[in-house]
C-alpha cells in the first residue's frame, strides 16, 4: 500500500482520501481510525473537568449508576449511560463485552479463554477485562471474523 502526504496551506482543506480496489476490513479500520482522531469527550477527575481523546479510552465501565472511562493509567467519570456510550462510539470500534463494560477494540491486544465459557480481553496497557459468554459471539465476529473458539 502506498501512502502519500502533501503539505497544504489552509487548515480547512485538510482531508484524508482513501483509494482502494476493494473495501477490506483493513481499509475500514484505517477509515475508522482516521475519523475517530480528534473526537473528544469531557470527563471528571478529582473535581476537574478534563477533555479526553476518544482513541485514548481503553473501555467504559458502569459502576453504581455511574460511568467511568479508563485510559492507559487514569480513570474519568463520564456523564453518559453505558448504553449511550455504546451507541455513540460503536462506529469507532467500541463494543459491549459484558453487562457493565464497553470495550475499545483498537486497544485490544489479545483474547484468551477464561472459566465458564468466558474470555479475557488483554488490553495494550496490560489490563484484563472479562468478556461475558453473551457477548463473545459479536466480538468473535467483529475482531476475528468468527475464527475463535
Amino acid at each position: 500500500m502506498r501512502v502519500t502526504v502533501r503539505k497544504i496551506d489552509n487548515k480547512e482543506q485538510e482531508q484524508v482520501i482513501i483509494e482502494c480496489v476493494e473495501l477490506t476490513q483493513e481499509i475500514k479500520d484505517i477509515y475508522t481510525y482516521a475519523i475517530s482522531k480528534g473526537i473528544e469527550l469531557s470527563g471528571a477527575e478529582n473535581g476537574h473537568i478534563i477533555k479526553i481523546k476518544l482513541e485514548e479510552i481503553y473501555y467504559f465501565e458502569a459502576v453504581d449508576e455511574k460511568l467511568f472511562a479508563y485510559t492507559q493509567n487514569r480513570v474519568f467519570e463520564i456523564k453518559l449511560r453505558l448504553y449511550e456510550a455504546e451507541r455513540a462510539y460503536a462506529p469507532y470500534h467500541f463494543i459491549r463485552c459484558s453487562k457493565s463494560v464497553v470495550l475499545n477494540l483498537m486497544q485490544l491486544k489479545s483474547i484468551s479463554p477464561a472459566l465458564n465459557g468466558r474470555f479475557l480481553a488483554h488490553l495494550k496497557n496490560g489490563e484484563k477485562v472479562m468478556i461475558s459468554r453473551q457477548y463473545i459471539g459479536s466480538i468473535r465476529e467483529t475482531v476475528f471474523g468468527g475464527n475463535i473458539k
